[in-house]
């Protein structure tokens, strides 16, 4: 139930209260009214890519259900809905000139939204970028920048009198690291000389769309959304707290420090070069492109979801140290629920950034839906616990002087999890895959409580 000492007026009346969806996962058709493929349409038909062999041509058939999902919306009481535009909707094969029923198609969305008095929360790249963009060299190339720069000035132009919120990248290094690192991701590649590539390239568009964001939307607020995964050392030994920092300087550092005026971090290049992982210098990187990444934003959108306990290997051969930090209990994802950690990290962003403002562009928690006695009632109170534990970090945060001006659940419905599939059900509505019927679970009606009420409580 809803903690008692946490109510909605702990937080201010401009707080935007969301939930939060992303167009590849929840939209399916996939090559209706002019969409070109997509990199993650191409990589689901691999096989073996995506488990067991699942794939998003229908997803949750939001593309036209999206009515009775804004009707589940507008219920759940929120101001705000964090969703994504896809880009291969918005544009025809040459990268440059306009789908129209692809516009359309996001203009009477957001109509639709305004007509709620729902704040639109505008992601511009969460993953599913064209195919025909990675065949011209994506992200790896230089060059491929000006055409995301091309469709950033097409779709602010269009909804950018009545959108005033936008998010640039959805966590650049998922994008990067799961997609050319590890290869768990489309376009599944495993290099790291083409992962830093893409980071950088990433992380060059963010700053050079922001202006024209600014141009095309006058008055908007414009930032980036970023995975930040707080470590924490697995002992006291040395080894482990030099291991914690060089994950926290690829994981965090890697965007926060050049986003905020600064290089990357020099510690995480020297182990990757004297690992050998490296095999050339960052020549990617030329004069001013750190003064256009850190182009001042207006905020900074964190996706939290739970922290990384680092052991080194070195410790565990020379077993100096016995390890001093388990984890607690854990997800479906097998991602440990800890509050705590997102707490630390918004106290530690805002003294070492400054951000302007942060908003919780994601935190959620994946559990298996239990239908009871086949009644519909999907008592998923684990997830509620988790929310509700992750709010009271926000307000912790809040009374300790973070700018925290947002908080977006993920997600508003089960949908397809990329490379997981349908395996992983993150909603606040159940969402059955067979026969695309929504049901609310508990989680959504007391997200709704607390949005409507603010200090009721839910019996769970």
């Amino acid at each position: 139930m809803i903690r008692k000492d946490m109510k909605k007026n702990d937080f201010s009346t401009q707080f935007k209260w969301g939930a939060a969806t992303s167009s590849f996962q929840i939209e399916g058709n996939i090559d209706t009214d002019g969409k070109l493929e997509s990199i993650w349409d191409r990589f689901a038909k691999t096989p073996g890519k995506i488990k067991d062999m699942e794939h998003a041509k229908v997803a949750c058939d939001h593309y036209n259900r999206w009515k009775e999902d804004f009707d589940l919306l507008e219920n759940l009481g929120v101001n705000s809905y964090r969703f994504s535009i896809s880009w291969p909707r918005i544009v025809q094969s040459d990268l440059k000139q306009t789908n129209q029923k692809g516009i359309e198609y996001y203009d009477k969305i957001v109509d639709d939204l305004l007509s709620r008095n729902i704040d639109p929360f505008v992601t511009l790249n969460h993953w599913d970028i064209p195919q025909e963009f990675q065949d011209r060299g994506g992200w790896v190339n230089r060059e491929s920048i000006k055409y995301f720069l091309d469709y950033v000035d097409i779709i602010t132009n269009k909804l950018g009198d009545r959108v005033k919120n936008w998010v640039t990248h959805n966590e650049p290094w998922i994008i990067a690291y799961l997609g050319y690192n590890e290869g768990t991701h489309a376009p599944g590649h495993k290099s790291l000389d083409k992962t830093l590539a893409v980071n950088h390239h990433l992380l060059l568009s963010h700053g050079l769309s922001v202006p024209i964001i600014r141009e095309n939307s006058k008055n908007s607020q414009v930032g980036i959304a970023l995975n930040l995964n707080p470590a924490y050392p697995a002992s006291s030994s040395q080894a482990d707290l030099e291991a914690a920092k060089l994950f926290d300087e690829y994981f965090n550092g890697w965007y926060l420090e050049p986003l905020y005026g600064k290089k990357y971090p020099k510690n995480i290049i020297k182990s990757w070069k004297d690992d050998g992982k490296l095999t050339k210098d960052l020549d990617f990187i030329q004069d001013n492109d750190f003064k256009i990444i850190s182009e001042p934003t207006d905020f900074l959108g964190i996706n939290y979801y739970s922290r990384a306990i680092i052991r080194c290997s070195k410790t565990e051969q020379h077993n100096n140290l016995p390890v001093e930090i388990f984890p607690g209990e854990k997800t479906k994802f097998d991602w440990e629920v800890f509050p705590q950690g997102l707490e630390e990290l918004l106290v530690r962003i805002n003294k070492d950034y400054s951000p302007k403002s942060i908003f919780i562009t994601e935190n959620g928690a994946s559990y298996e839906d239990h239908n009871a006695q086949g009644m519909g009632d999907f008592n998923d109170i684990k997830r509620i616990q988790y929310i509700e534990s992750h709010l009271d970090a926000c307000k912790n945060a809040i009374n300790e002087g973070v700018p925290l001006k947002g908080y977006f659940c993920w997600s508003l419905m089960d949908n397809f999890e990329w490379a997981e599939g349908l395996n992983h059900r993150f909603g606040l509505v159940h969402v059955d895959f067979e026969t695309q019927k929504r049901i609310p679970k508990n989680s959504y009606k007391w997200y709704r409580e607390f949005l409507v009420n603010g200090d009721s409580i839910l019996n769970t």
